[in-house]
């Protein structure tokens, strides 16, 4: 059985992915959206309070509303990883763990994966009290002590949600001042079960089978904090094993895109948080996804 040649793969199932896959179905594209995942970073998030039309909305939500809307135009999804990408005779060949895939242009749109804070025990401990997901992880530390590490909007999105069920909650960060929005830290400083400790560094996690405790370092001196768990919240990156020397990269491994979103390779376009844009957030993701999809569609049209 021949298979089928789309019009445009959408590698990402996140606000950049999914955009891109409602504006190019509606132009009547045939769109493929290949993701690992409903969402991405968004389901992570509990309360969205800036993206346009909602005063409030859980991650989860949001996206699913992506999802339904990207389906109600015809864009088919499927749920692969893809392990390598290839250019050949015009068209790109995409492969997955589950099938392989073709298509005549090329949306990059599968966003970041968490920074990991690279200490003793923390691939030891990774889903036994080490976790990257407050959203996914937070309810099996009812009544328990945990940490949180970092000082962005994501690392109080997450002391917020541990604290309404954790027992206690310290928040540990290496600097004295936060990027996190003003009124995310106002709201955590309100709170009695959490702690701030700025200027500390985690330096490692012990334990038995599971977490213990959580070592930092501050004023040179080593502290030994006893807790259950800790959420790593310092970041993310582009992993950049399927792209390095596939497009142009910038030295933080994020892609070069131009006005119009194309790469550096003919067909190829990008959008959301692995792209070299400087401000992330969910509105500037979904922005650069219809901007990608809208010049897919004027460079399949040049190219008949």
């Amino acid at each position: 059985m021949e298979k089928t040649i789309y019009d445009v793969i959408i590698i990402g199932g996140g606000p950049a992915g999914i955009t891109s896959a409602i504006y190019t179905s509606r132009q009547l594209l045939k769109t493929l959206v290949i993701t690992r995942d409903v969402g991405g970073q968004v389901v992570k998030t509990p309360d969205i309070e800036n993206y346009p039309g909602f005063d409030l909305v859980s991650g989860p939500e949001l996206a699913n509303k992506f999802i339904n809307q990207a389906k109600k135009f015809g864009s088919e999804i499927i749920f692969d990883e893809v392990t390598k990408i290839e250019e050949k005779e015009n068209k790109f060949q995409i492969f997955g763990q589950k099938d392989t895939y073709q298509s005549h242009s090329l949306i990059l749109a599968f966003g970041k994966v968490p920074r990991r804070l690279n200490i003793p025990g923390e691939k030891e401990f990774k889903g036994k009290g080490v976790s990257y997901c407050a959203t996914c992880d937070a309810p099996f530390f009812k009544g328990k002590t945990v940490v949180v590490s970092g000082g962005g909007n994501s690392t109080f999105d997450a002391a917020l949600l541990l604290s309404k069920i954790a027992q206690k909650v310290y928040l540990i960060h290496r600097r004295d001042e936060f990027t996190a929005e003003e009124i995310r830290v106002k709201k955590i400083k309100s709170l009695k079960n959490v702690e701030i400790i700025t200027k500390a560094k985690v330096s490692e996690i012990k334990g038995t089978t599971n977490v213990e405790a959580v070592v930092y370092s501050k004023d040179n001196k080593t502290i030994e904090l006893k807790a259950d768990g800790i959420f790593v919240e310092i970041g993310y990156i582009v992993e950049d094993g399927l792209i390095k020397n596939f497009v142009d990269m910038d030295e933080k491994n994020q892609i070069i895109v131009k006005k119009d979103h194309s790469t550096s390779r003919p067909g190829v376009f990008a959008a959301g948080d692995l792209t070299n844009s400087y401000y992330k957030q969910i509105v500037i993701s979904a922005g650069e996804g219809a901007i990608a999809a809208i010049s897919v569609a004027k460079y399949l049209d040049n190219k008949q």
